[in-house]
């Protein structure tokens, strides 16, 4: 039987399946809800060929893989969602031919698996509304849909489900056989919708329970990614741990300059408070070719200029959030597939420990007694170099790790601002320190020293001065950022 010592037991393992931040696809940005096998399977392809190497791993359907009539920009109210005998959803084999017969997802996860690759779904909190209209049997008890939906706790955006009744033993049940299924499918990963806005804790908890009973099964682990994360406050940091691998701490981001620039305060909060096997989420990267099938805006390359993607990046790992891209991959242009390629990404967010903002000031062009002449913010982190939780040893061993933001319009060029010790630490400020640039330009493979290939010139830092008075010296771009490694020469 199953009991509570071997869930414990069992969420020990799980959590070792997040040593460091996820790194992976998800079709949201690209598909939406109306994504198909041939695409999901032609990202999976090319993730395996051209990133895997660099962290890369897991790839996952969004919403909606059930409805036979999804579309990019809508739901579909009273659609008639593929579900089986037990109310569970099933893929719309319309979409996921290999699912027919009754297979689900297992010949995509497994294939996904061949590829050496971890395969996720998205998932919404509660049951089927057509599951309760039906009346359908909850699977190895004596109740039904009616008897453990709650119609008070319904998702205000997605009209697919009523909530669960966690006070009705049947509700435990019915995530139970909903994740038994999956389980049994082969998948590593579920994102779990509608869940923190609000914060249904009894939710996530029962979703938790259900997964480790999988796992115990199965012998299988599974990652939990919560989401969204519209308010999410920091001092549920216990409990989220305690459930879960992920979890969101904002609404949805796009390609739009201010919803990069609204993370830097809430990474700063949530920095200090990663840890290792439990990842504040910073949500998906709108990155490469986005839009062809998706609920915002139309079919486009990100519109984030090359900077602003390098401080997209460079926050999300000086964050250790997970790295979630949304770019249909094999159309994407070889310069996104280069930046994605970075080696830092994984040596950042695997490898650093202590990462905080350590400075944020406004500037201004004629100082603080003209606030009309404001013109960006200077934002610096920094973080200690860390073998992996793995066992891999660190790059960079007894180094640092530092990024230097600008959110003005124009270019921004250091003035002494930054001072050496501030990164490194006054008790080692004497010591001798070399800087290696962690944005080394790349161009479809090939390195380049002139330019990166979008349009934008190179900016690297440099160290200037001696000893105690060394400062860092460098060209910071509009919504830009250097970023660079420490090392005791």
């Amino acid at each position: 039987m199953f009991d509570d010592e071997g869930v414990d037991m069992v969420l020990i393992n799980n959590f070792d399946n997040a040593l460091r931040p996820p790194m992976g696809w998800n079709s949201w940005d690209s598909y939406g809800s109306s994504l198909t096998e041939g695409e999901l399977m032609s990202n999976a392809e090319f993730m395996a060929a051209r990133l895997k190497a660099f962290g890369w791993d897991t790839v996952v359907v969004d919403i909606d893989w059930y409805d036979p009539t999804a579309a990019a920009h809508n739901y579909n109210v009273g659609a008639p969602l593929v579900l089986d005998e037990y109310g569970r959803q099933m893929p719309d084999t319309g979409r996921f031919p290999s699912a027919a017969d009754g297979h689900g997802f297992a010949s995509i996860a497994s294939r996904v698996h061949e590829l050496g690759l971890k395969f996720g779904l998205h998932m919404m909190r509660g049951i089927p509304k057509l599951a309760v209209e039906r009346n359908l049997p909850v699977k190895d008890t004596q109740y039904t849909a009616k008897d453990v939906a709650d119609l008070d706790h319904v998702c205000v955006w997605n009209p697919d489900n009523y909530g669960l009744n966690q006070s009705h033993p049947g509700a435990q049940a019915w995530y139970d056989a909903q994740v038994d299924q999956f389980a049994a499918w082969g998948v590593d990963f579920l994102k779990m919708d509608d869940m923190q806005t609000p914060f249904h804790d009894d939710e996530i908890e029962a979703y938790h329970r259900a997964i480790a009973k999988a796992e115990h099964v199965h012998g299988h682990p599974i990652s939990l990614s919560l989401s969204p994360g519209q308010w999410n406050n920091t001092t549920y940091v216990d409990f989220l741990r305690g459930n879960a691998q992920m979890w969101r701490i904002s609404d949805d981001l796009w390609d739009r300059w201010d919803d990069v620039y609204q993370q830097f305060s809430r990474l700063a909060r949530w920095a200090p408070l990663q840890q290792t096997g439990h990842w504040a989420d910073a949500d998906m990267l709108p990155l490469g070719h986005i839009g062809l099938r998706a609920h915002v805006g139309a079919d486009r390359d990100s519109r984030l200029t090359h900077d602003e993607r390098r401080t997209l990046l460079t926050l999300w790992a000086m964050g250790r959030s997970p790295l979630m891209v949304g770019g249909d991959l094999p159309t994407s242009t070889p310069e996104t597939i280069a930046m994605l390629a970075n080696p830092a990404l994984r040596e950042v967010t695997a490898g650093s420990t202590h990462n905080r903002e350590v400075a944020r000031e406004r500037i201004y062009a004629q100082g603080y007694d003209h606030p009309e002449s404001y013109r960006g913010d200077l934002i610096v982190w920094a973080a200690d170099a860390a073998d992996w939780a793995d066992g891999t040893v660190s790059a960079h061993p007894n180094g640092r790790y530092a990024a230097i933001f600008w959110t003005g319009d124009d270019d921004y060029e250091l003035e002494g601002h930054v001072e050496l010790k501030a990164l490194v630490g006054l008790d080692r400020a004497n010591e001798p320190w070399c800087l290696t640039d962690l944005f080394e330009d790349v161009k479809d493979g090939g390195r380049s020293s002139a330019s990166d290939g979008a349009g934008s010139s190179t900016h690297v830092a440099s160290i200037d001065g001696e000893g105690r008075d060394r400062v860092i010296r460098g060209v910071v771009p509009s919504h830009g950022v250097l970023w660079f490694a420490l090392d005791n020469a």
